[in-house]
């Protein structure tokens, strides 16, 4: 892999030009934003891009990152690079950025002054290797919500629960009234990525960071993350009759109340928003599961490909530039449910969920995500496991926690 990279890099550094007048242009931006509320809000970076006299290629690719990724990295090795494109700020493009395939974007962020605006600190810092910065970061995703269906817990005859282990306790009567409990989607990521939650939640902000920061297999293997996997059983058993696969079937399940809840990300707002629901009526979001309110600095990013076409590289500059303008950063993260990364915008607009992100942002509870934190090949070792996991309620939580700690134990 790092062979083919490098045989990459040399060849789109030799054919790197600069020269030429600057010209309105077309620039192909790949993405795996395809659901409703996903469409709605990359609809404005579009919108926003247009406006400056280029156009925004739309390059969606459905099936969300796993699907995604393998594709734009294959064309970015393979000499068919995009203008730009979205990744997890974090490791994602690691070997990309190391092989010499993407643009160095520091020129244009000290131009900018994105130190002085990108909050918290933690985002850029995840878009730097070696000291120079390679992607813009465009939000603040946090993985770390349950939400909640109001009118599925009426109709079960409970109230809506104000934590996980409410929550937990009134999956009997959800299910007595015909209601799944939990929604999770069949693809690895929703699983593992459910499982994080509770580390964070369950464990707390300590056992999280001593599992994935210092990856201390011991710790993984104990007490502690004992109680964890306990937790994600008691979430595989209330999952047990969700039939759909991708996140957003899952969400839509618990807007039209014939799930209770779901554990994912704040991406779900979008979802929520498009069916025309409100917060705080309609459905309810607690972060952290009402256990532990902290939020995780990760987010979708962009990275630009080195390119020779002088043109598309000038406007590669501009999109840079259009990320992170203060209207875009609230048009963009109002749809997309997710927190602005500038410090220094307006969010009057915001809803009840959204609030609690930026009350939670502006105390500083704040942890480095998995995707900062773990390499590529740690993450899909571990969604692996937990796809098993929640698919099979045979296998014991004793078994699973024994190849957690080994994964831990091995991850770069």
């Amino acid at each position: 892999m790092r062979y083919r990279l490098m045989t990459a890099a040399l060849a789109a550094t030799a054919a790197l030009q600069f020269a030429g007048p600057a010209a309105a242009t077309d620039l192909e931006v790949t993405h795996w934003w395809t659901s409703g509320g996903e469409a709605a809000a990359v609809a404005e970076l579009a919108k926003a891009f247009d406006a400056t006299g280029n156009r925004w290629v739309d390059g969606a690719i459905a099936g969300s990152g796993g699907t995604a990724r393998p594709i734009m990295i294959s064309r970015i090795t393979g000499g068919d690079p995009m203008g730009a494109t979205q990744f997890n700020h974090g490791r994602q493009a690691e070997e990309l950025v190391q092989a010499g395939l993407m643009r160095d974007l520091t020129d244009i962020a000290t131009k900018s002054k994105w130190t002085e605006v990108v909050r918290p600190k933690s985002l850029l810092d995840s878009c730097t290797i070696d000291g120079k910065i390679y992607c813009v970061p465009v939000n603040i995703h946090s993985w770390q919500w349950l939400w909640l269906s109001n009118a599925a817990f009426e109709k079960a005859g409970v109230p809506v629960p104000k934590n996980w282990n409410e929550y937990v306790a009134a999956a009997p009567a959800l299910e007595k009234a015909g209601i799944i409990p939990l929604a999770v989607g069949g693809q690895p990521w929703q699983s593992s990525g459910a499982f994080d939650v509770l580390l964070a939640a369950v464990g707390g902000t300590d056992a999280f960071l001593k599992v994935y920061k210092d990856k201390d297999a011991t710790f993984a293997a104990g007490p502690e993350v004992a109680k964890v996997f306990k937790a994600a059983d008691d979430a595989r058993k209330m999952a047990k009759n969700t039939n759909v696969q991708d996140w957003n079937q899952a969400t839509n399940l618990v807007i039209t109340g014939k799930a209770g809840g779901q554990i994912m990300g704040d991406w779900a707002q979008g979802e929520f928003q498009v069916a025309g629901q409100t917060a705080g009526k309609d459905y309810t979001c607690l972060p952290g599961l009402g256990l532990n309110e902290v939020i995780a600095t990760g987010g979708d990013a962009f990275y630009f490909p080195l390119l020779k076409d002088a043109d598309k590289a000038k406007a590669q500059e501009v999109l840079a530039e259009t990320l992170l303008d203060p209207k875009t950063q609230v048009a963009f993260n109002l749809k997309k449910g997710s927190l602005p990364v500038r410090g220094d915008v307006d969010l009057q607009a915001a809803n009840d969920c959204m609030k609690k992100g930026l009350d939670i942002l502006a105390k500083g509870s704040v942890i480095p995500w998995t995707d900062q934190l773990l390499s590529q090949d740690t993450q899909k070792q571990k969604e692996d496991l937990f796809s098993e996991f929640f698919a099979k309620p045979d296998m014991t939580i004793e078994d699973a926690q024994k190849r957690f700690a080994d994964i831990v134990g091995s991850a770069d």
